[in-house]
């Protein structure tokens, strides 16, 4: 299969150029201008490495950005306060990406919400979900969430808290969501990833079918 003139296999992603994604021309992003940051994922565990200086933007001011994000990218990662979004993917400056954070990183309805709104409105294209090591979802289960919140508040909260103990298994869950949502239309471009957040390194994530959910769902 090929697309905007990068091959890929029907069942993973790889551009054989070397750029991260295909350019998206006429999208608000890629093109000739956009950095080529990586090499081709030969497999599994392959690492990105950590800050390559190729994306941030010295001496920018407000008005010399656009509501469009310059690489026409949107990021959806955790809260956590130990992923620095300005270091992911060799340095994201301002106006660069849309970056949409909630506990775990994980999509949800409202994640749908955000990324539908990045593409239609912000004219992004390309989407990276990006977990963590030592996520605070790896510690609890829905359900003992839930039960704690009932006997605190005497009300049980009609969302589950996402719980996970296998990041893998979120990342590859995230993009099944991605990829099955009608309201997000662009889906040629998305890529999974696992941050270390003692090493600062990124891990791609392959894209097989998600089976069921692991212990604590």
């Amino acid at each position: 299969m090929t697309i905007g003139g990068s091959s890929y296999d029907d069942g993973w992603w790889t551009p054989s150029t070397g750029s991260l994604f295909p350019s998206t021309h006429g999208e608000g992003g890629g093109g000739a201008d956009t950095p080529s940051l990586f090499a081709p994922v030969d497999g599994e565990g392959a690492s990105l490495g950590r800050n390559r200086p190729v994306l941030g933007r010295a001496g920018w001011r407000a008005t010399d950005l656009s509501r469009f994000p310059r690489l026409g990218w949107a990021i959806v990662t955790c809260m956590d306060s130990r992923v620095d979004t300005t270091e992911l993917f060799g340095g994201i400056g301002h106006g660069d990406a849309h970056v949409i954070r909630n506990a775990g990183g994980v999509v949800t309805d409202d994640t749908v919400r955000s990324l539908a709104i990045s593409q239609r409105l912000g004219r992004t294209s390309s989407i990276f979900l990006v977990h963590h090591t030592d996520c605070a979802l790896t510690t609890i289960t829905d359900r003992e969430f839930a039960d704690q919140l009932a006997r605190e508040t005497g009300s049980r909260p009609a969302w589950n808290a996402e719980a996970f103990t296998d990041g893998d298994w979120a990342v590859r869950r995230s993009m099944e969501k991605v990829e099955a949502s009608p309201f997000i239309p662009r889906k040629h471009a998305i890529r999974g990833f696992v941050y270390d957040v003692t090493s600062g390194d990124l891990r791609e994530v392959r894209r097989r079918p998600v089976a069921h959910a692991p212990r604590g769902r």
